[in-house]
């Protein structure tokens, strides 16, 4: 039932948290999410739980540092096997190839596939005035085009970006280029604080590579159901 464009985001702060939604959602989902939140507080006993449940982990981070101190902290997160890692394509394009000879040579060292790294492009929480108030000169989707041919550029596997911006980052950075979307809500589900949003389907037909979902499934009274639900959207889109 399972399909590895679904990253389900564990967006909680507890390894009991974890469990439950793990082990209730079974092997409905494949790939999952983990944050900040779930990260800071639990650390990488969270990353070896997915691995014995044969899951496939997002590790988003968003690693935004002085190139020197982002290699390193991408060396020694990829000795953890997570299959995805962030960094903030703000950082600019120093710290985005210190980033990927990091992975090279730290995947090479451990005789293990390195993690594919996407650049974050602008936080799907940003809308017009948020994003003016901060500075922004460019347009939102004109930033995040800008960033996206960058990150490509610098060897950067692919962006998080939100679905609004991933047919024109497809368009731009062409087919092998991974575009992994926040900030999806299907039909059924409320918007929460998401501004930049769109419904599994149509993320998809945009070119998005996997679809991250979190409340929708979480906290829905059945999330096995909502998963089946979310699936079922996605299947009218071709792999």
């Amino acid at each position: 039932m399972a399909d590895d464009r679904l990253i389900v985001a564990l967006d909680v702060s507890t390894m009991d948290a974890v469990k439950e939604i793990v082990l209730s959602l079974g092997d409905s989902v494949s790939f999952y999410k983990v944050g900040m939140e779930l990260f800071y507080a639990e650390g990488a006993k969270t990353i070896r739980f997915l691995q014995e449940q044969n899951k496939q982990i997002f590790l988003d981070l968003k690693l935004h540092d002085i190139p020197n101190t982002v290699a390193h902290g991408v060396s020694s997160l990829t000795r953890l096997g997570a299959s995805l890692i962030t960094l903030h394509g703000q950082g600019g394009p120093v710290m985005m190839k210190a980033a990927v000879e990091a992975a090279r040579e730290s995947g090479e060292t451990l005789g293990v596939e390195r993690p594919k790294l996407l650049a974050i492009t602008a936080l799907t929480s940003f809308d017009d005035e948020s994003w003016t108030a901060i500075g922004g000169q460019l347009p939102i989707s004109d930033q995040v085009i800008r960033l996206a041919k960058l990150a490509k550029e610098c060897g950067m596997d692919g962006v998080v970006c939100s679905a609004l911006e991933a047919k024109m980052i497809r368009e731009a950075c062409g087919d092998d280029f991974l575009i992994v979307t926040p900030g999806i809500r299907p039909s059924f589900a409320a918007t929460n604080d998401q501004k930049r949003i769109a419904t599994p389907a149509s993320a998809l037909q945009d070119g998005a590579s996997r679809l991250v979902i979190g409340r929708p499934i979480t906290q829905a009274e059945n999330p096995r159901e909502a998963v089946r639900l979310i699936i079922e959207e996605m299947e009218n889109v071709s792999k």
